[in-house]
């Protein structure tokens, strides 16, 4: 690692952009965490083993790349801004611990991922995109064996609500059916520079073992984000537009397929997406998966 920027002093960072004719993006989401005892809080609570993979995403100047670096892992950084790749290669290039992956992570990270054996996860995730790449990730499968991101704080209070809670959303169901979500440290405007106008929340993700993430398929995702997409209505009437999509031809004998799953899943018609848990979803999600197969078994033995 050459000659770091004093990561902890806005002018110095500002100081360091200048020289070489670069700005921090509003436009990014690029908004450097000039705290290094959050930064050390972070990466103490990502903790991983020596030797070990981990995605940094939104590197940005590579405050929090030299820790996870001086920590033994050999960090594989996402970096959209092709000045700051340019900065990471002339900082890390020597560490043969240090790759960087140029573009957006919302287009790279598919392709990064056919490589295998990163188990841990870091990143100032840009406010516009936190949700939706988290989202992608628990959607396809790709799962962490721990996560430690610094998201805005309203999406934080989204990724840990529980149910009959304000902020709880389909987006706290996708995380809480595979992480056990944590805060790690609550992070005012001023502890970044530039300041942004809102508050940040660092938020820890562990994976959940293995049975406790089993049946969470493709149909889970896309029913619970139907069945919260009109939150007045109750569940039945939800659940019901969902099942005249999803179903091929249901649409006549949807009423009683839907009083059919609710039965068994034990959920009253009347309640509300917001006041379930996500094991509630899961066991409608099963039994509609269940019918679907008896439907196909049915299909193929008539043709």
């Amino acid at each position: 690692m050459k000659n770091l920027p004093d990561y902890d002093s806005p002018a110095a960072i500002n100081a360091f952009l200048r020289e070489r004719g670069l700005a921090a993006q509003k436009k990014f989401g690029q908004n450097f965490l000039v705290q290094r005892r959050a930064r050390e809080k972070l990466a103490r609570a990502l903790a991983p083993p020596q030797g070990s993979h981990v995605w940094e995403i939104g590197a940005g100047l590579g405050a929090m790349t030299a820790i996870l670096l001086d920590m033994g892992a050999r960090v594989k950084a996402f970096e959209i801004d092709r000045g700051f790749c340019g900065i990471l290669t002339e900082l890390f290039s020597d560490s043969k611990n240090f790759s960087l992956v140029e573009g957006d992570v919302l287009e790279t990270w598919k392709g990064e991922r056919a490589r295998g054996g990163v188990e841990f996860l870091a990143g100032n995730l840009p406010y516009n995109i936190a949700a939706h790449l988290i989202g992608n990730f628990i959607e396809s499968g790709l799962f962490f064996k721990r996560m430690v991101v610094t998201v805005q704080r309203e999406v934080a209070l989204r990724m840990a609500a529980k149910p009959c809670s304000p902020d709880y959303s389909s987006f706290s169901v996708m995380c809480s059916s595979v992480y056990s979500v944590k805060p790690v440290i609550s992070l005012k405007g001023g502890c970044f520079y530039p300041i942004p106008n809102v508050d940040s929340q660092g938020l820890c993700l562990e994976l959940k073992d293995a049975p406790l993430r089993e049946g969470y398929s493709p149909l889970f995702y896309r029913m619970v984000r139907a069945l919260f997409a009109s939150r007045r209505k109750t569940l039945k009437n939800n659940l019901l537009s969902f099942i005249r999509k999803e179903v091929s031809g249901g649409n006549a004998k949807a009423p009683e397929l839907c009083a059919e799953l609710l039965r068994t899943a034990g959920i009253y018609p009347t309640e509300r997406a917001e006041n379930l848990a996500c094991e509630d979803f899961l066991r409608l999600s099963t039994a509609l998966t269940r019918h679907l197969a008896l439907s196909n078994e049915e299909a193929a033995c008539e043709a």
